[in-house]
């Protein structure tokens, strides 16, 4: 315990700078900062005792979260200036690397660190943070996905496949990683044919992609000061200088020629979502479920050209090596819906197609009551909007009692 106490004593003393600016800026009276005293002994006896938990730590950053919120509601209110969230935020992260340098293998710290990162945009921080955690968790999908979907929030859509493949090859076990590669994706392109719906087209999609050095997250070559984890580094370094060159020319102005070749480039017309299924395909996880999967993220994805034809490709794979399954049967009934509003005059031709395959595919499939079930789960929200017309509802109706008593 003396040992204990000495440790709590190191930490309470880099807190007493803070502790006189409270008292001499009056944000806090004397008996609040003794009682502040007193609350953060108590913290620090029991995070530094052999009983402690990680959720010991979560209690203690959130009453310093709390702590910070008082001091900045107060300084509003008696006028005080030049008071920041330095000090406090300084301690917080002190507070979370001794946390999972306490409890490496809890992955709840080490998201909880990662929020807290983002949230006061420490960019730097977060990548070093995010590192470390997948060196300790490097099986973890969720990590990986969180890594790479923030690569291409920011714009580094290289980065962002360099971490979601650097990822897809630990976590082969399950489809989650792979799915959300093949979302992040779709959502380039998406957001490629919007660009070029816009007043400078392709142009303008690739400047948008190709954003200056500075603008990115990188996980990589740009930490001078973090000597620790230069070697054996597990993640990739997408952007080394030469790439950094090849960016900043991109944003000149394309010629009308290499603009027509950008727009058949097998990129923009769904080449990768496609790779990523062909690869998951060949992966231990693959299953008719998992395959169901992929389609009902594709099909979420209207505003892309290059939908059907990825669409068509998954189901071609599932009838191939699972031609009975009540998934494949699902999805190929369902597929004449994607894309269409029930409001629109194409849904009465597109539910003609559904039940004429409705009753073929029930006929094929190896498990009838899973089919019907399917079947009712996609049929029980279109019944729920009271814009649908009558027609079609008593078709649906009808359609869902027969599925339920057959």
């Amino acid at each position: 315990m003396a040992n204990v106490a000495e440790k709590a004593r190191f930490h309470l003393e880099r807190a007493v700078p803070q502790l006189r600016e409270f008292e001499e800026k009056e944000i806090f009276s004397k008996d609040e900062i003794r009682t502040l005293v007193s609350k953060r002994t108590e913290f620090e006896h029991l995070v530094l005792g052999p009983g402690c938990k990680p959720h010991h730590f979560q209690s203690y950053v959130a009453w310093e979260l709390s702590l910070d919120k008082l001091r900045a509601k107060r300084c509003l209110r008696k006028k005080i200036k030049h008071s920041t969230s330095h000090a406090s935020n300084a301690r917080v992260f002190n507070i979370y690397e001794r946390a999972v340098f306490r409890h490496p293998g809890s992955l709840d710290l080490w998201t909880d660190y990662l929020d807290y990162a983002a949230r006061v945009k420490a960019t730097k921080r977060w990548r070093k943070i995010m590192t470390r955690a997948l060196r300790m968790h490097p099986i973890n999908a969720g990590l990986w996905a969180r890594a790479g979907r923030r690569a291409a929030s920011d714009g580094d859509m290289e980065g962002a496949r360099g971490m979601f493949m650097r990822g897809c090859r630990f976590c082969n076990s399950t489809v989650d990683l792979w799915l959300e590669y093949a979302r992040v994706e779709m959502e380039w392109l998406a957001k490629m044919e919007r660009k070029k719906g816009g007043k400078k087209g392709l142009e303008g999609a690739r400047a948008e992609e190709t954003v200056e050095d500075g603008d990115v997250l990188r996980f990589g070559a740009d930490d001078s000061g973090d000597e620790e984890f230069e070697d054996n580094e597990i993640l990739p370094d997408p952007m080394a200088d030469e790439q950094n060159k090849k960016a900043k020319e991109a944003k000149k102005v394309f010629s009308d020629e290499a603009i027509k070749k950008l727009e058949k480039s097998p990129a923009l017309q769904g080449a990768i979502p496609k790779t990523v299924f062909d690869v998951a395909r060949k992966q231990p996880f693959f299953s008719a479920p998992a395959a169901e999967a992929f389609f009902d993220m594709f099909a979420t994805f209207t505003t892309v050209s290059a939908q059907p034809a990825i669409i068509q490709h998954v189901l071609d794979v599932m009838v191939e090596e699972y031609p009975r399954h009540p998934a494949t049967c699902g999805c190929v009934i369902r597929q004449p819906l994607v894309g269409v509003d029930v409001t629109t005059v194409d849904f009465p031709r597109a539910l003609r197609e559904i039940l004429a395959r409705l009753k073929t595919q029930t006929e094929m499939t190896e498990d009838k009551g899973k089919l019907a079930a399917k079947t009712v789960a996609w049929i029980k929200p279109i019944l729920k909007r009271n814009d649908l017309e009558e027609n079609v509802r008593t078709v649906l109706e009808h359609t869902r009692r027969k599925l339920n008593n057959p």
